[in-house]
């Protein structure tokens, strides 16, 4: 009986062991321990954060603005636009 409870006691810690790894709680922990790897990595984390937010606001904004065009005459906006800006000028 105890030796099937070893067995059983050593499967499961290996099977522990083995998710440990592919979990790389290791690596982990070493950048926590690490500022400078902590702070760069963040740093790039945030770049690619700030770059697909543009990217995908651009794509959105110029979807909408094609879907705008076919709906409404979008000439007209711009006219209004022109004349805002025709009596800003006169203004200054």
């Amino acid at each position: 009986m105890t030796d099937r409870r070893l067995e059983n006691i050593e499967k499961k810690l290996t099977k522990l062991s083995e998710n440990i790894e592919k979990a790389r709680i290791a690596e982990y922990i070493e950048i926590m321990n690490n500022p400078k790897k902590l702070i760069f990595y963040n740093f790039i984390g945030g770049l690619a954060r700030g770059l697909g937010t543009a990217i995908g606001l651009t794509f959105l904004v110029a979807l909408l603005v094609f879907m705008l065009r076919q709906i409404v005459d979008l000439p007209l906006i711009g006219q209004y636009i022109a004349d805002l800006l025709d009596i800003i000028e006169k203004n200054r």
